[in-house]
């Protein structure tokens, strides 16, 4: 039995060096005269423990990391082919605590398959819920999503059945299915995990979708940042087609869809969903105003799905499993699984798909295990750039969409980043204003200009210039953009902002009496 060794090509991994492991195995393979199999895999999500390099053995596969290039040559003197004892060794993926403490759904398949071979794919479970639909009605794959409690998982939590039911009842000659992959939030980066790692989830969940509705093409618009999971992602289409998953006839059924990929120029405002639409169709990205809805008139002016990858990835298994066994996680009107994804200060990053329903506590201590400095954990935000802080007096509240909101906080796309006791909070307030000063599309004047004008009124809080008044005066600019942008750029920095303001207030104190606190 030839060995196989995996070493995960995702772009994470390969930021912490994973292709010099992979050249330093095969050079050392080489050198030994050994004919072993080298698997470019996806990555786990343990960020903390990558490279990781996994070997399959007559025991299963072990793991052993996070390596380098320097130790190539002891793991081979160590047996490690066979899974033997290494200061890398890390025994059984699975068997990892921060791997085995997920409910992995969504991403059962990321670090484990070989991301381009199909055939590894149907191997573990891959397709098993195209076919289920392609046994069903429209309407009723439709109902089944509906019942699975399924919300978009871009951010918006928008009920996922409901958004296809209005695209499947409005008339159309022509529906496309639009997968949002403009993952631009900081701290997030489970599309790039997805895309990378298990592409045809993402092909499969977007084909269901397109049967449901009626859509006969689809677009992954995935932004400039990530040329891996775009390459990974033409590849995977290719295989799929040649496969007769996309293309005529679909996996030998009446039905008719097929994709392509699509790549951004790095706007963040089109991560929303119709300045997304607009750079599609080739014209500069703006924010539309609504109605009509892109259900009703979007792509091209007709009737289209909108999902993010996460949400669309998720579709396969609720089609495999049933709406109930996908209901049956997570509280509240958040059902299913989420993908989290921790990063900043902490000692362990990754990404963790869990239930919705731990609390914000339990993920930054017990999961992340606290700050890699060391140091007291200060703030959170939690939903990107536009997401609120929050204080370790908020670490209570269950990761649940309608608790996130109670407490003025949002999930968003699940990003956690994580900051100790040395953030200074006035800044970060001045970073959303200034963050959206930037990347606004320019067409509502709550956004652009009063993003501009925050900026402005923070630096003279720094300054110490009249604190009450400049005070009052970013309140009142945070509560015009949220109720009077047209998006959520504009309509979502006051999250950021306020939160800061509200708790942590001595960071916003003039100068001289800041000094004199510390």
């Amino acid at each position: 039995m030839i060995p196989r060794i995996y070493i995960p090509a995702d772009s994470g991994a390969l930021a912490l060096g994973a292709e010099k492991v992979a050249k330093a195995i095969a050079s050392e393979l080489a050198e030994r005269g050994i004919e072993a199999k080298i698997v470019r895999n996806g990555s786990r999500g343990a960020y903390f423990l990558e490279p990781m390099v996994e070997v399959a053995t007559a025991n299963g596969r072990i793991a052993y990391g996070p390596v380098k290039p320097s130790d190539v040559k002891s793991l081979f003197d160590s047996g490690f082919l066979t899974g033997g004892p290494h200061k890398r060794w890390l025994g059984a993926p699975d068997k990892i605590p921060f791997l085995a403490k997920q409910t992995r759904l969504t991403f059962a398949r990321c670090g484990v398959i070989d991301p381009l071979s199909l055939e590894s794919y149907k191997k573990h479970g891959g397709l098993d819920g195209l076919t289920n639909a392609l046994a069903l009605t429209p309407a009723a794959i439709v109902a089944q999503v509906t019942e699975s409690g399924l919300r978009g998982r871009g951010g918006a939590g928008f009920p996922t059945g409901i958004k296809w039911k209005t695209v499947l009842d409005t008339v159309g000659d022509r529906k496309y299915i639009v997968c949002n992959a403009d993952e631009g939030d900081s701290g997030t980066f489970a599309d790039r995990m997805i895309m990378e790692g298990d592409p045809f989830v993402l092909i499969e969940g977007m084909t269901i979708a397109g049967i449901a509705t009626g859509a006969t093409k689809g677009f992954v618009y995935v932004r400039s940042e990530y040329p891996h999971a775009v390459a990974m992602m033409n590849k995977a289409v290719e295989v799929a087609r040649k496969a007769g998953v996309l293309g005529a006839s679909v996996l030998g059924s009446p039905y008719t869809f097929d994709m392509e990929i699509r790549v951004g120029a790095g706007a963040y405002v089109c991560g929303e969903e119709t300045a997304l639409l607009d750079s599609l169709e080739g014209k500069r990205g703006m924010v539309r105003a609504k109605p009509p809805l892109p259900a009703h008139k979007g792509l091209f002016g007709k009737p289209t799905v909108i999902n993010n990858v996460i949400s669309l990835a998720s579709v396969p298994v609720i089609m495999d499993k049933g709406a109930a066994f996908y209901k049956d996680f997570g509280m509240g009107r958040s059902r299913g699984t989420i993908p989290i994804q921790i990063a900043g200060n902490i000692r362990y990053g990754g990404l963790f798909e869990a239930a919705f329903g731990m609390t914000l506590g339990e993920i930054v201590d017990d999961i992340g295990g606290g700050t890699t400095t060391g140091r007291p954990v200060k703030a959170v935000q939690v939903g990107g750039p536009l997401g609120a802080y929050f204080p370790r007096a908020l670490f209570d509240t269950p990761f649940d969409y309608e608790a996130f909101a109670a407490k003025d906080g949002l999930i968003g796309h699940a990003g956690i980043v994580v900051f100790d006791d040395t953030a200074d909070m006035l800044k970060q307030a001045r970073f959303a204003m200034e963050f959206c000063a930037i990347e606004s599309c320019g067409k509502c004047t709550p956004c652009r200009i009063g993003s501009t004008r925050g900026v402005e009124t923070i630096d003279k809080l720094a300054a110490g210039i009249e604190p009450e008044k400049n005070l009052a005066l970013v309140t009142d600019l945070c509560n015009t953009m949220k109720f009077g942008s047209l998006c959520a750029l504009g309509g979502f920095t006051p999250y950021p902002v306020m939160s800061s303001i509200t708790h942590f207030p001595d960071d916003f104190k003039p100068a001289p009496v800041r000094v004199a606190a510390e």
